[in-house]
């Protein structure tokens, strides 16, 4: 089967919205259909949002396209309080992604990318006491300013909003939502993308560590976890532009449409 087959038709919103705009659908479509290749979906459930530029309206997913379905013109643009402004297909959006995303983007105005996601490694780690364990490298990319949440029930209610921006704090980029998922933030979506990536792998490999019994496992001494910390969220790495382009050509090679 194609991988440019659709099953929804959207005619493409590039000549009615900025060019700031356009180029953050692009990204946003990049990174849904780049969380399909790498098996971070549930179904047509979890949402990434993007603040649109210069505004505090966001930008998210039809409630009912597949994430490898997602162009950049099939977003829907919806404002603070969860007001829709442009729905190319008409679908509406999911109640639950809004409280989540519209909380997320009020509390961090320097935020412009939110990335959740209920992959099994990532709930599995959720519903762990322990949380998140410094066992790996990939850990160290997070595990200093990880936060919690506690689950609550399905995220269907306002009021849950001001405790989840609490727990979320005022520095952290990733969050365990407990006995739920993940959350990673960025100021823009390459980096809300690297920081899910290193997360989720985290969660993987904690699952398969923890398999063999808690005795097992060999937890990273404070130091060599201050240092690998340091070493992954220094300034100028090189991967801050070298892997988002190495991302997208990934797409291409594959003939995915998301820029469309």
């Amino acid at each position: 089967m194609s991988a440019n087959l659709k099953t929804i038709g959207t005619p493409s919103v590039r000549d009615r919205v900025t060019k700031e705009e356009w180029q953050m659908r692009v990204d946003l479509a990049a990174a849904y259909q780049l969380a399909a290749v790498y098996k971070w979906t549930d179904l047509i459930y979890t949402h990434f949002s993007a603040r649109v530029p210069g505004t505090e309206d966001f930008l998210i997913n039809p409630y009912g396209l597949m994430f490898d379905e997602i162009t950049a013109s099939s977003l829907v643009r919806i404002d603070a309080e969860g007001k829709i402004k442009d729905d190319p297909v008409g679908m509406g959006v999911n109640e639950a992604g809004f409280i989540i995303h519209s909380c997320m983007h009020a509390a961090r105005p320097e935020i412009n990318c939110v990335i959740h996601t209920h992959t099994r490694s990532g709930v599995a780690v959720s519903a762990m006491k322990c949380g998140l364990l410094p066992i790996s490298q990939h850990a160290m990319r997070v595990h200093a300013e990880i936060t919690y949440h506690d689950y609550e029930g399905v995220a269907l209610y306002k009021e849950e909003q001001a405790r989840m921006a609490r727990d979320l704090g005022k520095k952290s980029k990733a969050m365990i939502l407990r006995n739920h998922g993940v959350l990673a933030l960025g100021e823009t979506v390459r980096e809300a993308f690297e920081i899910m990536y290193y997360l989720d792998c985290a969660c993987q490999i904690q699952v398969d560590a923890l398999a063999g019994g808690m005795h097992n496992v060999q937890l990273m001494s404070d130091d060599a976890a201050k240092v690998s910390t340091a070493a992954l969220q220094r300034p100028m790495r090189p991967a801050a532009h070298k892997d988002w382009p190495a991302l997208l050509r990934l797409l291409e090679r594959r003939g995915i449409k998301y820029a469309q």
